[in-house]
């Protein structure tokens, strides 16, 4: 895959318009409606020419108001016909959309919209009485746009959006390196950063999903991660909008999921591991195949190995399991297959070499360095570990990000120059072994520092998890940097919990022994007991582990 030249035109709202085009009676979006009164599921949708003249209108109509080329739109908007309209106007007006979580919780956003400074502020209602309630954050907005039900708060309507809107509109063309949208993080490990997209990173993005995960027109993608979907769209994919909540996929109603599968010939969904455990465990013990499906994908946190196992169970012998390793700030790294790696390399997780993430994509660069927490100006000034060793995981791609928004030193502790090209700093830890697979070991911040070397989480826990009554563990440093004591935070299947002291008792002193027969865990001399680890807000599958260590120190963890 050849990068695009810095000044060739380039927005994915132009692949869209070729999509209706070249499909203009094919469903674009489809959004579940309730039931009829036969009980069956009824459904609403976009064709992809319905779509591109709503797109329009919404533009032409968002243009009116004042909003342009370069305007910073704060967009909250939960996935729906009406989402993909908005995202992709604003993509072709050269608008820059700004997507942040509201799962991450009131502090964090409020943060984030005042760091960004928004210009724009298009949200359903409870968006709209969050800025009459805290006026001070959205001091910035100029132009307000309520999609449902406008009240007291002022501003315009989505309906005048498009009453004032026209059926065809053309905006100057953007090019590879303008600025496309500002991507918060989810602030599971540290402050919620904007990461700068250009138009660039968002083509080359639909090209790997389009060459290397081989999606082709006419597919089926069921929307369990509304961005990833803009890109099914943009590749002629039918998205369908699922009955759940976007931001609590651990609580999705996984008979729901099963009735869209059914219904709508589903081909890809890309869910977090606590989407898929949810459809997992419901599937398997009542035998259901998801026949139409050809790739399940699932990203956020580590897949653990026994849900690889189910997963290929309850899907057809042809279709495989993806696990692609990323982050915001550069996705897709690897795209490692449950089907390659379950006969072998997945089975040492748990002899604590971490998580196989699988080999580079194509056309991406990662390499191993000595672990540091101080910013690296240059590549130059990074020393490489050898093949095997665990160090810190650096990458450069067509779809690496080159910095924040208005956060220079965490550039700076995030970016390597080399000759002008960017390295972004994963934060993660890892190491690459001789067949040229990465493997993950947990996030830096999370590593304990003891006075006889460090631990990794995802080495040490998985030695853990393979007891049948844990769910999931966590280790943890009690103490200072340096000098911490391990402590092993352990969730246990609900059923499966502790019933008195004395099967705590048991339960603990099987678990040492665990620990004991590996080298990387003889060290962990105290557990404790959870039961229910604090998760990101964005997948529900990442372990909140500083807040753990909060709570394992108040518990006399280092005792």
């Amino acid at each position: 895959m050849t990068a695009p030249g810095p000044d060739e035109r380039l927005n994915i709202a132009d692949r869209l318009r070729a999509q209706a085009q070249a499909r203009p009676h094919a469903r674009a979006v489809v959004v579940p409606q309730g039931y009829d009164p036969g009980g069956r599921r009824a459904y609403a949708h976009y064709t992809f020419r319905q779509l591109d003249r709503i797109i329009d209108r919404y533009a032409s109509g968002l243009a009116a108001l004042g909003v342009g080329r370069g305007t910073r739109t704060l967009l909250m908007v939960t996935p729906s016909l009406e989402f993909f309209g908005l995202t992709f106007a604003l993509q072709r007006m050269g608008a820059v959309p700004v997507l942040i979580d509201p799962a991450m919780g009131k502090t964090n956003v409020l943060a984030a919209i005042s760091e960004v400074e928004p210009e724009a502020f298009v949200a359903i209602p409870k968006g709209h009485v969050v800025r009459t309630l805290f006026k001070g954050a959205f001091k910035s907005v100029k132009v307000n746009v309520t999609v449902g039900r406008r009240l007291f708060w002022g501003g315009h309507t989505l309906e005048d959006v498009v009453a004032r809107g026209q059926d065809s509109f053309s905006a100057e063309p953007t090019v590879s390196k303008d600025l496309a949208a500002i991507l918060f993080t989810s602030g599971s490990t540290g402050a919620p950063k904007g990461v700068l997209y250009t138009h660039g990173i968002f083509d080359a993005q639909v090209r790997i999903f389009e060459d290397d995960f081989k999606i082709v027109p006419g597919e089926v993608d069921l929307s369990a991660f509304p961005l990833f979907s803009l890109f099914s769209a943009a590749l002629g994919v039918t998205v369908l909008v699922p009955d759940m909540d976007a931001t609590k996929p651990a609580f999705v109603d996984p008979v729901k999921m099963v009735e869209h599968f059914d219904d709508q010939g589903v081909t890809y969904a890309f869910g977090s591991p606590a989407f898929w455990k949810r459809v997992a465990e419901h599937c398997l013990p009542r035998g259901i195949v998801l026949d139409s499906l050809q790739r399940v994908l699932m990203a956020g946190a580590p897949a653990p190995v026994d849900l690889l196992e189910k997963l290929v169970k309850i899907i057809p012998e042809e279709a495989d399991v993806y696990t692609p390793y990323g982050a915001t700030e550069s996705l897709p790294i690897t795209l490692p297959s449950a089907r390659r790696l379950l006969p072998g390399k997945a089975r040492r997780t748990g002899e604590g070499k971490g998580t196989c993430v699988g080999e580079p994509m194509p056309h991406t660069r990662i390499k191993i360095i000595e672990i540091s927490d101080e910013p690296i100006a240059a590549l130059a000034d990074a020393k490489e570990v050898p093949p095997g060793e665990i160090g810190e995981i650096v990458v450069s791609s067509p779809v690496t990000t080159q910095g924040y928004f208005r956060r220079p030193s965490d550039d700076a502790r995030s970016k390597l120059d080399d000759g002008g090209l960017k390295w972004h700093r994963m934060g993660d830890v890892g190491w690459m072994d001789e067949d040229g697979d990465l493997w993950f070991c947990g996030r830096k911040s999370h590593r304990i520092t003891t006075p006889t070397g460090p631990m990794f989480t995802v080495c040490c826990e998985a030695i853990f998890n393979q007891h049948p009554r844990v769910y999931r563990s966590a280790l943890v440093g009690v103490g200072a940097q340096g000098n911490q004591t391990p402590v092993l935070a352990v969730e246990c299947h609900p059923e499966q919990r502790p019933k008195d002291a004395a099967d705590r008792a048991q339960l603990t002193k099987e678990l040492l022994a665990l620990g004991a027969a590996s080298a990387l865990t003889r060290s962990i001399q105290k557990i404790l007991f959870h039961d229910a680890f604090p998760v990101d807000a964005r997948h529900n599958a990442k372990i909140r582990r500083e807040d753990l260590a909060v709570w394992a120190a108040k518990q006399g963890g280092a005792a």
